[in-house]
């Protein structure tokens, strides 16, 4: 069996960085996912799924050091839901993905704008 699972989002929290005690790199961050649509009335709807997102190894790495809050990236990996009853007695649940790759996208400056983080060549190369 194989699972793949693609989000693009925004990093909601600075990347964690750690290491096992084998020495291996391990970074965790948030994504926020927004979803928007109008409903059957014209009212505009909009839902935030956050991920919380684990980093192994070099891609940890690289995640760490040029991934911070607000910049928009795509993650590819397995997800995996986890459910339990809080402190409050209220259900929880969190989806956790492990990514296997990690591509920034663009990032988020202070006016909240999205920019892409390097520059598109318009010019046909031949």
């Amino acid at each position: 069996m194989y699972q793949y699972t693609v989000i693009v989002g925004n990093v909601g929290r600075d990347p964690e960085m750690r290491y096992t005690q084998g020495g291996q790199a391990v970074c965790d961050f948030s994504v926020a996912v927004n979803r928007r649509w109008t409903d059957k009335g014209g009212e505009q709807q909009e839902k935030v799924t956050w991920f919380r997102v684990t980093c192994w190894g070099k891609l940890a790495e690289t995640v760490n050091e040029y991934v911070k809050k607000g910049r928009q990236v795509l993650v590819v990996g397995e997800v995996d839901a986890s459910a339990w009853i809080g402190k409050d007695d209220e259900p929880r649940a969190t989806l956790e993905l492990t990514a296997r790759e990690v591509k920034f996208l663009g990032n988020r400056d202070d006016s909240g704008g999205i920019h892409d983080s390097q520059p598109v060549n318009h010019e046909i190369p031949f």
